[in-house]
């Protein structure tokens, strides 16, 4: 899964971001956007604000706000600092992992799996509705890479922003920061590099 990680001011002005690739399940750590769609992240990121702010007023008192939009297959998942500011942590699914399911085939397909395609069936009457998944070296169907909703990554990401906000209380605590100010700390960025590679 390819991650763009985006703190946002409370003014909805651009303060960090960051790119990066999965780490688990043998990922490399960099990230998989294609070229074609790279220039997107921020719009993708700055479109998802409207949807954030009607969100954090049903929120509540939670600062983790979970899948809070989709694009082109693309989620952008947002935690909120008590001062406004926005994490929101965009991340792509790689096309070779995702689950497929197909519709209802004939009893006589039901359960054919080859290729590299893991089935399971359950058979209703005359026709069975298979569920077909593609599994890749990398893990199972409910790893981190390969579903953005499982809870399993959603706990990932909260981890993940939970560091980083750690991390962000840090850099406000600095002196020689103001609030609303681009991060450009080269150690605030490494920080937020291991926490993915940590946690996602």
């Amino acid at each position: 899964m390819s991650y763009y990680f985006s703190i946002l001011g409370s003014l909805d002005n651009p303060l960090f971001e960051h790119e990066f690739g999965t780490s688990k399940q043998g990922g490399d750590g960099l990230a998989r956007f294609p070229e074609s769609a790279r220039h997107m992240n921020q719009f993708i990121v700055h479109g998802s604000l409207d949807i954030v702010e009607e969100v954090q007023w049903a929120a509540g008192d939670r600062q983790y706000l979970k899948v809070v939009d989709r694009f082109g297959g693309n989620y952008v998942s947002c935690f909120l600092t008590g001062g406004n500011i926005k994490f929101l942590l965009l991340h792509n699914p790689t096309p070779t992992s995702a689950t497929m399911t197909t519709g209802t085939q004939p009893k006589s397909m039901a359960g054919m799996a080859g290729g590299g395609l893991v089935g399971s069936a359950a058979t209703t009457g005359s026709t069975t509705t298979t569920t077909t998944t593609t599994t890749t070296s990398a893990g199972s169907s409910s790893s981190i890479a390969t579903n953005p909703t499982a809870p399993q990554t959603e706990e990932a990401i909260r981890q993940f922003f939970t560091e980083v906000y750690e991390v962000w209380i840090k850099c406000l605590m600095n002196p020689f920061y103001a609030v609303e100010m681009p991060i450009v700390s080269p150690v605030f960025r490494q920080r937020v590099a291991a926490a993915g590679k940590k946690y996602l």
